[in-house]
This record gives structure tokens, sequence and C-alpha cells, in this order.
């Protein structure tokens, strides 16, 4: 893949289990990483907690709209029942040419169903409803749906996995996979238009039922892709 410059990144919901351990895995792969969360002192506790697991890492906490304003890549990393509010209340902060990682699932978790269930999105997917809130110029691509947080959280955990990424332009989606395959152990995989995340979000249920059976944190593989799918 054509590499991209180094670029800082805003995660949102990095209090959470999947955003913080995304957050100690960029920052050990010297990418600066501002946490972003609803309360500005919940987001600074956890710069701080990610500061003492990766001391060698650049760390910041802001209000969400503050993490946003001057990122060029931010991961959106919040229960699906967080996602539209947490839009709404950045949308006024977003610039045409930030890229939005959405990495939401609607689980049926969200209304208090079963984690291994999903819920319909009218719009197709979680990532497409997140294109139809965010201004006009912003690039969103889906990806993430299938890592586990307790893997990426625990350093000592050799990743070894695909990720699934899907947006209508491969020029975002080999931006997005810059970021991601900064950690080691992750490959990213160009699954199509952004509609195919209905699919790759569904995938994290399915995930979520392999491991809870096989008590592991497994995730997956594609096989039979050249070495560089991006080229």
């Amino acid at each position: 893949m054509a590499p991209f410059p180094t670029e800082s990144v805003a995660i949102i919901g990095a209090s959470g289990a999947l955003g913080f351990g995304l957050a100690v895995r960029l920052g050990r792969a010297s990418v600066p990483v501002v946490i972003g969360s609803r309360d500005p002192d919940r987001a600074r506790e956890s710069a701080e907690r990610a500061a003492e697991v990766v001391g060698s890492g650049s760390f910041s906490g802001a209000e969400n709209a503050d993490a946003t304003r001057d990122a060029p890549i931010v991961i959106l990393s919040v229960p699906f029942r967080n996602q539209a509010e947490t839009l709404k209340n950045i949308r006024d902060v977003l610039n045409p040419g930030q890229l939005l990682i959405d990495a939401t699932v609607p689980l049926a978790a969200a209304v208090s169903g079963k984690a291994t269930r999903m819920l319909g999105v009218w719009q197709g997917s979680a990532a497409q409803a997140a294109l139809e809130m965010v201004p006009d110029g912003v690039k969103v691509v889906s990806a993430l749906h299938t890592v586990s947080a307790a893997s990426l959280t625990d350093l000592h955990y050799e990743l070894g996995q695909d990720v699934l990424v899907c947006g209508d332009s491969r020029e975002d989606k080999r931006r997005a996979a810059n970021l991601i395959e900064r950690i080691d152990g992750l490959r990213c995989v160009d699954c199509g238009r952004l509609e195919m995340a209905r699919i790759a979000e569904s995938m994290t249920a399915l995930m979520i039922s392999i491991n809870a059976k096989h008590k592991t944190h497994a995730g997956i593989r594609i096989t039979g892709l050249p070495d560089d799918g991006w080229e």
C-alpha cells in the first residue's frame, strides 16, 4: 500500500473497551491520540490511563467536540444507542475532508436484547446512518467490527487478523487502512461499498457468539488474497 503521512486520530468513545484498546495500540505505534468523551474529565482520565499503559505514547483527552475539531481522522467507537446523539453533538465541528471511521454496531443489546442479535437500521447499516448525519464532504468508512476489544487492550496478545473495511471511496478506505495497519497484526481488507457494512457489522454478533462458546478472543482471516490487495 502506498503510504499516507502519519495522521493524528480522535477516538470518540475511548473510555469504552474497544476505543481504549484502539487508543493504546495506536499510541504504541506512535500515532498521536486524542480521546473524546461527553465528560472531559473522563476523557482526561482515560488519556492518563492510556499513558500509564504506553509510556511512549502521545495521549490527550477532551470533550467530544474539542477532540474532533482538528482531528484529520475520527474513530467513532460508541454503543449504537449513543451513535445519533454523539454525531449530532459533533456535527458542527466536523469539516469537509475529515475521515470518520465508524465502528458502531446495531446490536440488540442497545435495547436490552441479546448481544448476538442485530437491530434493523432503515438506512441499511449504522455506517450508512452515520453518513446521513455528518455534513457534506465528511468521508465515512466502516471498519473494526470483528476485532475483540479484550485482545486489543492486552498488548501481549498477538493479533494476526483482518479488518473488514467498507466505503464508497477507495482512497478513503486506503487512508483508513493506513491508520489501522499501524497496529501490528491487523490487515485491512477492502470489502466494497459502504452498503456492505450491513454484513460487516453483523459479523460482530457472530464473533461474540463464537468467542463466548469457545471462551477466546478469536478474529477472522480472509484467505486467497494478494500480498497487497490495495494496489
